[in-house]
């Protein structure tokens, strides 16, 4: 497709949801409300995992790590979504554009590569109990942590440059609620082979692999589990995993679904990537604050004013 203006456009018109205008004003609300709570609930956690040393522990740190990603990655979507909802909130300059498509790509993919890290941290303590103390060590844990977010800038990196190579002259109307790359595609006139590429060896090479490689962690993890005599203990263990497990499928499922069809026109794309963008960072304070028992003690007794 040949561009009949090679020129990049100063800004891209979102469609937005495909919705009755009289759901205009329930589903801003919506959206907002579940943005605040997303933000309360995650901020929750950093507060009281900080502020509370018998929560000093590896598993509450990956756990704050993962409720600052959700935080930033709600906030680098939900705020535009709200602002669809306005009028003359739809459109986004090419920078602010840009910066969405790296900004999403990183968060994304650290928050991949945390949900390995927190599986693996499952798996010693639950496989490997004696040796958890030596193996995860809190250096261990910061490595870790820098090493995804290292990883993260440098996949969020590669999408981001093979996106900006491409001439966006034909049309400025982007069909979708935010920018992203395989809506980006859709309105490039030149060959995108290279960029569909990139992006299904990272979705379906990356992604993956992470998926999978959580699931044989959970496979090892539930045999160990088996052969605990200790009910309450057993009943603990599935707990913690089961929420964990839980969070990594409402993440993984959405994301596979939406980025291993760059070429899809389906207008249900919009909806399908509100789950990952959204409801995951929404759920996550919920399921591990509910299903957590040391974390439900520590909010019982600041909801009884006693902090220590």
């Amino acid at each position: 497709m040949e561009c009949p203006n090679r020129t990049a456009p100063d800004v891209f018109v979102l469609s937005g949801f495909p919705f009755p205008k009289e759901l205009t004003v329930p589903l801003l609300l919506f959206f907002l409300l579940m943005y605040i709570l997303t933000l309360s609930g995650n901020s929750l956690i950093v507060w009281v995992v900080a502020s509370h040393s018998q929560l000093h522990k590896p598993m509450y740190w990956f756990l704050c790590h993962l409720s600052t990603l959700d935080m930033a990655f709600s906030s680098v979507v939900v705020p535009k979504v709200i602002a669809g909802f306005i009028p003359g909130g739809k459109t986004i300059s090419f920078g602010e554009c840009m910066c969405q498509v790296f900004f999403l790509q990183f968060l994304g993919c650290t928050e991949s590569l945390l949900y390995i890290v927190m599986a693996y941290d499952r798996f010693i303590a639950i496989c490997k109990p004696l040796h958890y103390s030596r193996i995860m060590h809190w250096r261990v844990c910061l490595t870790l942590c820098l090493g995804i977010m290292v990883a993260g800038c440098l996949n969020s990196t590669l999408q981001t440059t093979v996106t900006l190579r491409l001439p966006y002259g034909w049309s400025n109307h982007l069909d979708y609620v935010f920018c992203d790359n395989p809506a980006l595609l859709k309105l490039a006139c030149a060959d995108k082979t290279l960029n569909e590429m990139v992006i299904l060896v990272d979705v379906g090479l990356v992604a993956m692999t992470c998926f999978f490689l959580i699931l044989t962690s959970y496979v090892y993890i539930v045999l160990a589990i088996l052969r605990i005599n200790d009910t309450e203990g057993r009943r603990r263990a599935f707990s913690t995993c089961t929420a964990h497990l839980t969070l990594v499928v409402v993440f993984y499922v959405p994301v596979v679904f939406h980025y291993m069809r760059p070429g899809s026109q389906h207008y249900m794309d919009s909806v399908v990537s509100m789950f990952y963008t959204t409801i995951t960072p929404f759920l996550n304070p919920a399921i591990y604050t509910l299903r957590n028992k040391e974390m439900k003690a520590v909010l019982l007794k600041l909801w009884r004013g006693n902090p220590k």
